[in-house]
């Protein structure tokens, strides 16, 4: 029996507090309706893809290869990302530049966001700073598996 109650008691509990949440919510959202600004604005629902919300600074996105001034990439096959990669989805090609300074250069960057776990260890490891997680594109999808492997041209 005494079971029972303190089970009847905990559910209207419960009930009270999901009411009082609702009506707190329903009466800022009113007020704003009519123009009355609050210190709370009750509960926020963002109409994606209308509205989007902002990303922090530190969220980090898709990957992007920056390119020198001659338009090549500014990567040098240096392969510390490869190294450094814990999900391995990291594959660089290295190619011969004309340019003496330079050396070599990635003649094939790409990155497979199939297994990629966004943790930013490739940008950190960089010493030409060529790899960045800035994009803001956070829509990752493809018809096929095939379709989340990024060379560097489609960036």
């Amino acid at each position: 029996m005494l079971k029972g109650w303190l089970v009847l008691k905990e559910l209207l509990r419960g009930a009270a507090i999901t009411a009082r949440h609702f009506f707190v919510n329903m009466t800022f959202h009113t007020l704003n309706l009519f123009g009355v600004r609050t210190k709370r604005r009750g509960a926020v629902t963002i109409q994606y893809p209308e509205e989007r919300k902002e990303l922090s600074p530190r969220h980090r996105s898709l990957h992007r290869v920056l390119s020198r001034e001659d338009g090549k990439p500014r990567c040098v096959a240096c392969m510390l990302c490869v190294t450094v990669c814990p999900s391995e989805c990291l594959s660089v090609e290295a190619a011969e530049d004309d340019d003496p300074e330079v050396q070599k250069y990635a003649a094939r960057f790409v990155v497979d966001l199939n297994r990629c776990c966004f943790c930013g260890f490739c940008v950190e490891a960089c010493p030409v700073d060529a790899i960045r997680m800035d994009t803001g594109e956070i829509r990752l999808t493809a018809e096929a598996r095939a379709g989340l492997e990024l060379p560097l041209e489609k960036r």
